[in-house]
């Protein structure tokens, strides 16, 4: 094989190898971001069982205070009861004790209602909890995968960078050059060329084009898309031992 070609060929799996590295790394913030989100989100079901609780004491104790007012103006009225002159206005106060008992049978009834609602949300809470708490270390464990896959993904970037490096240092300047035009307008500057065609944009190459370029002795280029062609001979096959 043309050296030049061969170094073209390690360029580009190097290059290639770097893009694709350098494309996990890029996902790294936004896989981040998930796991944040993840997070929160547990935490965020913790804080509505725990604001959902604490509303629901906050009623109780102004249901309580309501009730305390109301038997303190039932009391009133039984004393005032006792100092009415006339059937009238004993009947009429009778009526407002009446009516004063009702909403002391309500606030009882609300906060009996609030005290059940407060059970079930203290139960939630633990639930809640229990699965915060379940989620944190297992954002602890995910976060530090993903730290460890950052760390791996920027040496192995380094290293291919230094490769790239190192290949394209020993092109010569013309063929350099072709491959970084190719590369900034194609994405991939070298493809391969099998079953007589470009494997990339698949034009159909002529067949003497084909045969020549099957002795990877020359730089060819595709017509079509430009890329610099090479062939890769398949592998042997190897005869079942009998």
């Amino acid at each position: 094989m043309n050296p030049d070609l061969a170094g073209l060929i390690r360029l580009q799996r190097a290059d290639s190898e770097l893009r694709r590295v350098e494309a996990d790394l890029a996902q790294i913030p936004r896989r981040r971001t998930e796991l944040e989100a993840a997070l929160a989100a547990e935490r965020g079901r913790l804080e509505v069982a725990r604001g959902s609780l604490d509303g629901s004491q906050k009623s109780r104790r102004r249901f309580e205070g309501e009730l305390q007012d109301l038997e303190s103006k039932r009391s009133k009225y039984k004393g005032q009861l006792m100092e009415v002159k006339t059937n009238k206005e004993y009947t009429a106060m009778l009526h407002e004790i009446e009516g004063v008992e009702r909403e002391i049978r309500a606030r009882e009834d609300q906060v009996l209602g609030e005290m059940e609602s407060a059970e079930g949300l203290a139960a939630e809470i633990k639930r809640e909890e229990t699965a915060f708490k379940l989620a944190e270390q297992e954002h602890g464990g995910q976060e530090r995968r993903l730290n460890e896959d950052e760390a791996r993904l920027r040496d192995e970037a380094r290293r291919l960078s230094a490769e790239r490096d190192a290949e394209a240092s020993r092109l010569p300047a013309g063929l350099l050059e072709l491959f970084t035009r190719v590369a900034r307008l194609r994405g991939v500057a070298v493809a391969e060329a099998r079953d007589g065609m470009c494997q990339v944009c698949h034009l159909k190459l002529r067949p003497q084009m084909y045969v020549d370029l099957k002795r990877n002795e020359d730089i060819v280029q595709c017509p079509a898309c430009n890329r610099i062609l090479h062939y890769e001979p398949p592998p042997p096959v190897t005869s079942p031992v009998p």
